[in-house]
């Protein structure tokens, strides 16, 4: 019974097309799911209101406690051990539930259909993945936990191999949660910047499928063995 299971798990779902038929319904999915979990909608200064459908804006932060007139948030500061990684764990939870949640919902309406549909020409020959990883890939540019959620749930779903598995991780690690890092802690930055904020922003998404390719290349070449059996 063993044996049976882990054959299953090595032979992903392979392309069909009448299995990933999009209608209209399942684009207009797609694009409200890159709306919400791409942060477009918080760059618009003129209206605020569109921030209110946004993943990051929904999720929201903990607020600070003062301590000794010192500021922090409920995981405290300086804690070592088991206990601050408990507590930080359970912070992740509320926006890893809400964006597993959504994209139940998305994918209800044929999101992720829609998504092998567009984003397989380019997602296959540049990192030999199928396009139905697209909407993970998308999610991470925001939230690296949700990201990485769904990432699992596609190879917990038998959706992808163990190399697609690897390939995905090499793209999401390089420049993890992008969007957000960029235009958060990257902003102290932007002062002494000599060219448009673009640039370095366009420079570290290109890395991402630069470094994604370069694992590829290397389990190609020098670990082709490892993933024989699928």
């Amino acid at each position: 019974m063993k044996e049976e299971n882990k054959e299953l798990k090595t032979t992903p779902v392979q392309d069909d097309p009448n299995q990933w038929h999009a209608g209209p319904m399942a684009f207009v999915a797609l694009v409200v799911a890159i709306l919400f979990f791409s942060g477009i909608m918080v760059k618009f200064p003129d209206m605020k209101w569109l921030s209110a459908f946004d993943f990051t804006t929904l999720v929201g932060k903990f607020g600070a406690i003062q301590a000794s007139g010192k500021a922090t948030t409920f995981v405290g500061s300086g804690g070592i051990g088991a206990r601050g990684g408990f507590l930080f764990a359970l912070s992740l939870i509320p926006s890893v539930m809400f964006a597993l949640g959504m994209i139940e919902v998305l994918d209800h309406y044929g999101a992720i259909k829609a998504a092998q549909r567009c984003l397989t020409p380019f997602l296959k020959p540049l990192l030999g993945i199928p396009g139905l990883t697209g909407l993970a890939l998308i999610t991470d540019l925001q939230s690296t936990d949700a990201g990485a959620v769904l990432t699992k749930g596609l190879y917990d779903d038998n959706l992808i191999t163990k190399k697609d598995l690897v390939i995905m991780g090499a793209w999401q690690y390089s420049g993890a949660g992008m969007i957000g890092n960029y235009f958060m802690i990257g902003s102290a930055l932007f002062p002494q910047l000599t060219c448009t904020l673009i640039i370095p922003f366009a420079l570290i998404f290109i890395f991402k499928f630069v470094g994604a390719i370069y694992v590829r290349f290397m389990l190609k070449i020098f670990y082709k063995g490892d993933f024989q059996n699928e």
